[in-house]
């Protein structure tokens, strides 16, 4: 009965089903396998029951906050603020593109949002200057990983509401790993760009970047509000993600005066499609692990990942890799809600710091966007980006290097994650 619905798991990932199908097709079809058919009865409850949790609510919150600032200038204000930053050295649009994400993931949260948003405005910019479409693509891709890491992340959200852990905490977890995985990656741009000995642009006046800063003060007053916010505990992660909203619809319509009332259908509409996405995503997840919990998987894997190693270095490693081929074939945000409840037992018998833990876990499911055969990211960014998958793939190798040693040295210095969160107890 297990083999055969694992088969039918494979059989669908295989056709490329989406997602969300794969995991309800695969419930019901072992509910019926199973002659457990009195179970599909209790099918809607535990759709809902996976949805029925205030902290999610911060996932269609943060969408909205990105709507709106696409709308209403800010997106691009930010990207204009970090070129008039590092676009004089060699290789400048390269580091705007991984500010801008930077930026970018500080209000959204959203790799794959981040990947197409930037697709289509700074790929378009780096061809003008003469870099290679396949690298700046490459670049663009990479940078877009941040969205899940630098808070707030829909990722981290998940994660603490799936294994109880303080999404604030974990917010304040992501900051490290975000800043080294930015650093990673210039440092991949600035070797590429002394090998092809890339020319440098004039400097801009201190009087232009001044006013490009005071340009994109109001911009920057949505990530300040969110993390001191919290900081200060003057509002909770699901609250700070309406309030961010509040926050760029105010400076996209009274400051920037680029949103008018017209707008807000489409926003909402689009807020609504993406929402949903995940939403059924999620709802399908948490049947999908319900029917694992039904054959007491997570508790068959828990006592056979034990019995390989007493060693808290060698399971983190062993980890590291069963989590990399899982985001190779399934989507992040899945895996999460599968795997979580799977694992929680499991590190508490290593004794390793859950907001360590799903730090290594988001960072580690976040590599699968750039990885065959499901690679989101991958898609999205050759589609907008106009370039051969295969070209690509290639080109995106040195950034998916240095994220991987990365990863780990996150995963074996967990000061680094734990660090600012240790601060602020």
């Amino acid at each position: 009965m297990v083999i055969v619905t694992i088969i039918i798991f494979i059989l669908l990932l295989l056709l490329r089903v989406p997602i969300a199908y794969v995991l309800g097709i695969t419930t019901i079809s072992y509910i019926i396998i199973s002659g457990s058919t009195n179970m599909l009865i209790t099918v809607p409850q535990r759709l809902f029951s996976g949805l029925e949790s205030y902290s999610l609510l911060a996932i269609p919150l943060f969408m909205m906050a990105g709507e709106v600032m696409n709308k209403g200038g800010i997106t691009r204000r930010l990207v204009q603020f970090a070129q008039s930053i590092v676009g004089h050295f060699k290789g400048g649009l390269a580091y705007v593109n991984v500010i801008a994400n930077m930026l970018l993931a500080s209000i959204i949260g959203s790799a794959t949002a981040q990947i197409a948003m930037m697709s289509r405005t700074i790929v378009p910019e780096m061809a003008k200057e003469g870099y290679d479409r396949n690298f700046s693509v490459a670049t663009t891709a990479s940078a877009g990983l941040l969205g899940p890491i630098i808070p707030p992340s829909m990722m981290f959200i998940i994660y603490g509401v799936a294994s109880g852990t303080s999404i604030g905490t974990m917010f304040l977890a992501g900051i490290m790993p975000g800043i080294l995985l930015s650093f990673a990656f210039a440092g991949v741009i600035a070797y590429i760009g002394y090998k092809q000995k890339w020319q440098g642009r004039p400097r801009r006046k201190v009087s232009d970047m001044l006013r490009s800063f005071i340009v994109v003060v109001p911009a920057l007053l949505v990530p300040v509000v969110i993390v001191v916010g919290i900081l200060s505990g003057a509002f909770t992660p699901t609250e700070s993600a309406a309030v961010a909203c509040a926050i760029a619809f105010i400076v996209g319509f009274f400051i920037y005066r680029e949103i008018s009332l017209k707008d807000l259908p489409s926003i909402m509409i689009g807020t609504a499609i993406s929402t949903s996405i995940i939403t059924i995503l999620i709802g399908m997840a948490n049947l999908f692990g319900w029917m694992l919990s039904a054959e007491r998987i997570p508790q068959a894997l828990a006592n056979w990942m034990t019995s390989l190693t007493e060693s808290t270095l060698m399971f983190l490693l062993l980890i590291n890799i069963l989590l990399l081929l899982i985001g190779m074939v399934m989507d992040g945000i899945a895996a999460l809600i599968i795997l979580v409840p799977i694992f929680m037992p499991v590190i508490a018998n290593f004794g390793i710091d859950p907001v360590h833990f799903g730090v290594i876990m988001c960072f580690n499911l976040t590599l699968g966007l750039l990885t065959p055969p499901v690679g989101n990211g991958l898609y999205i960014a050759s589609s907008l980006g106009e370039v051969k998958m295969e070209h690509l793939v290639r080109s995106i190798l040195p950034f998916l290097f240095v994220a991987i040693i990365t990863l780990f040295i996150l995963t074996y210095l967990p000061q680094l994650v734990l660090w600012i969160p240790s601060l602020l107890e």
